[in-house]
This record gives C-alpha cells, structure tokens and sequence, in this order.
C-alpha cells in the first residue's frame, strides 16, 4: 500500500468512525447535558475535564474550546487530583471523564471522592458497560471497532470520536448560551477576529490634538507648516466649534503648486475638498478600511467626527500595521 493509500485509509476510517457514534445519540443524555449547562450558568460552576494518556491531551483541548466560548473550564490529571489538585473542584462544577477502556484505573481511584452529584458527571468513554459509565450520569458513546493504526494500539480513531463528540458537545453550549461572533470575540482580543469585531476607530485614531488643524480664513503656507509640525498626512480645516468644514492633503498641496506658483498665498477654502468623507470615533476600525477601500480613488486618511465635530484622523497605516488586511 502506498503512503497516500495508506493516509487515505486512516482518514476513512475515521471518518467512518464519527459517523458510527452519530446513531448512539440520544435525547435523554442531551436533555440532561443541556440540564447541566444550565446549573454551571446558574452558579458559575466551571466544566472539568479529566483522563490519562491521549485522553488526557483530548481533554485538554476540550477545556480550551469550552474556555473559548466563555464557560470557565480547566483540565484535571486524576493522579495529581488524588494529591492535592481535587481543591479545584467544587460541588458546583461539572466533570468530564475521557477513557477509552471506560475502566481507567486512575479515574476509579478518584471517583468516590468527587464533591460534586452524578448528575454532573459525564463520561466519554469507549465501553458504556464498564465503571466509569456507571458512576456518571451522562453518558456517550465514544467506541470504535478498531483503531486506524496499523497494529490496533496506537489512540487514533478513539481520540478522534472523543475529540469530535466533545466538539459537538461544545457548540451545544454555544446555541445553548446563544454566543453571538462579538460575544465570541470578548474571549479572542488579540487575534484578528477580536480587532476586528472589537476594535473601534478611537482605539486607532490619531487625537485631533495632534493633528494639523486650521480655520478656514488661514493659507495653504499655513497648511505646509502645521503638516510639518504634524506630519499625519493631512489636515483639518474647522471653525470656532470644531466642526469639521473640509480636509486638505498632501496631494492636495502638490497639484495646487504644480498649478499656480503663488499657490501658497491661496485661502485653504480654494484647496480643501469640502464634506469630505468621515467616520464616527465610535465605529469598528474594520468599518474605516472597508470605506477607504470602498472609494473610487483610494483614501488613506480619513477625518474622525463625533458628530459634526472634528476628533482626530484614521490612517491606512495604522490600520494595516495593527493587522487589518486590504
């Protein structure tokens, strides 16, 4: 058998696998999942996750998911549980146990002294006749006719069916809490989907007070000084309320010399493009490059209001260095 036969195989198999378990579902242990989701809400209880081996490793990436998704969650070894970590636990919680064998002696050791009711006891297991099944009062079936490695030993299609049974079990507390994508993102801050949903304009802006800003009876000299001094890349022209009346940049300047030498000496009125476009301080920094982008002519500075008034500039640059991609 080739390599690409032989990884097509163990893909199959796998697949076949998930797909075994799908008919072990049923309503009574979903019911009472849901149950168990909505007691953790109640009290704040957070969700254990405990086994050996690459049940273990299973385990704890099922307690990163469900941290994700904002219900606390840690990973609990059953030997150091034995020796001091089962402080961790409280009878508020719930408990999920990942064994393949459904008889893992170091989960049996543990058990009787749990705080929590069976009730909040769940088992993830390949053998719903052994002890770890009997003791929890949820059960699912994570059995498998066979592992995909080639000697039947190597935790492969069982850790997949464990791993794919506690992502179901996942998402069901996700419709269960209705987590909407900004919900989601709260959890995620740092990556481009929290900037992204999160991340508003005022968070990258730069503040009007270090912004070119000028009124209208000032000249295009006196816009070539104050970008000098505040080189954003454009500049502001208000009135004695700060309400923005038009924005002068850099290319703005260079077609007005290239016209007329005496362009200097002309009134900023003549220069500035009038009701440019803006955005609200209040908006998603994501909504300020999909605008920019959204123009015929490309912006790369974009005046910030808070109303009518004038609260600083968004650029491109910063959009693209924190990340946002065109």
């Amino acid at each position: 058998m080739s390599v690409v036969e032989q990884m097509k195989e163990v893909l199959s198999m796998e697949a076949k696998a998930i797909n075994r378990v799908i008919d072990f579902l049923d309503d009574e242990n979903c019911d009472k999942l849901t149950a168990l989701y909505s007691r953790l809400s109640k009290v704040g209880g957070q969700l254990i996750f405990c086994g050996v081996g690459k049940s273990g490793l299973v385990g704890e990436k099922l307690s990163s998911t469900f941290a994700s998704l904002g219900l606390r969650s840690i990973f609990l070894h059953p030997t150091e549980a034995l020796h001091g970590d089962l402080g961790r636990a409280s009878e508020s919680d719930g408990i999920v146990f990942l064994s393949k064998s459904g008889n893992t002696s170091e989960i049996m050791k543990l058990m009787p002294f749990l705080p929590m009711e069976k009730d909040n006891l769940i088992a993830l297991v390949g053998d719903t006749s052994q002890n770890i099944a009997q003791n929890c009062g949820i059960v699912f079936d994570c059995s498998v006719e066979k592992e995909a490695c080639i000697n039947n030993l190597a935790p492969t299609t069982s850790s997949t069916v464990a791993l794919a049974m506690g992502d179901a079990m996942a998402v069901a507390y996700e419709n269960f809490v209705g987590l909407s994508k900004e919900g989601y993102a709260k959890f995620h801050p740092g990556g481009m989907l929290g900037k992204s949903l999160l991340m508003k304009v005022r968070d990258l802006m730069w503040e009007a007070n270090k912004c070119p800003q000028l009124s209208e009876d000032q000249t295009l000299k006196d816009v070539v000084f104050e970008m000098t001094k505040h080189p954003v890349g454009a500049c502001a022209i208000v009135d004695k309320d700060q309400n923005l009346k038009g924005i002068i940049v850099e290319g703005d300047i260079r077609r007005a010399i290239a016209k007329d030498d005496m362009a200097l000496k002309s009134p900023v009125t003549e220069v500035m493009t009038a009701g440019p476009v803006s955005i609200g301080d209040d908006e998603k920094a994501l909504a300020a490059l999909n605008l920019m982008e959204s123009k015929d002519k490309q912006i790369y500075v974009l005046p910030v209001l808070d109303g009518t008034k004038f609260v600083g500039f968004i650029r491109m640059h910063d959009l693209l260095k924190e990340g946002f991609s065109k």
